[in-house]
């Protein structure tokens, strides 16, 4: 399983066809505590960049962008119950989505874990 990062600091890990995609580690730090996740229906297509979920913290609400195009095939609904879950494991049990990738193509698109650290530091 492979792990990419996008500049709007989502992680998507692919498995095959299917996407599991959520925020990163550093978006939940800026975000503080998560009281609020929105997320997409199972059915719902989705493009590069799309508007893809919504997660509402103490400080903001923020949005969450599809890395790829994408087909949802399921939403963790847990958050929607337990929003905090974000902020316990934000790159692990809090994933977002999951999508039937559409463009596999878009992966070269992202970075590695390496060239998101890097991104990271200089923000």
């Amino acid at each position: 399983m492979t792990t990419y990062y996008s500049k709007d600091h989502e992680w998507i890990s692919v498995d095959g066809d299917v996407a599991t995609i959520g925020i990163t580690a550093y978006a939940q730090e800026q975000l503080g505590d998560v009281v609020y996740v929105e997320l997409p229906e199972a059915g719902k297509a989705l493009s590069q960049g799309d508007e893809a979920a919504v997660v509402e913290s103490v400080k903001a609400a923020s949005e969450v962008y599809a890395p790829i195009d994408g087909e949802v095939v399921e939403a963790n609904d847990a958050l929607t119950d337990e929003p905090a879950k974000v902020n316990e494991d934000p790159e692990g049990a809090a994933w977002f989505m999951k999508l039937k990738v559409g463009d596999a193509g878009q992966l070269s698109d992202l970075m590695d874990e390496a060239a998101y650290k890097a991104y990271v530091e200089t923000l």
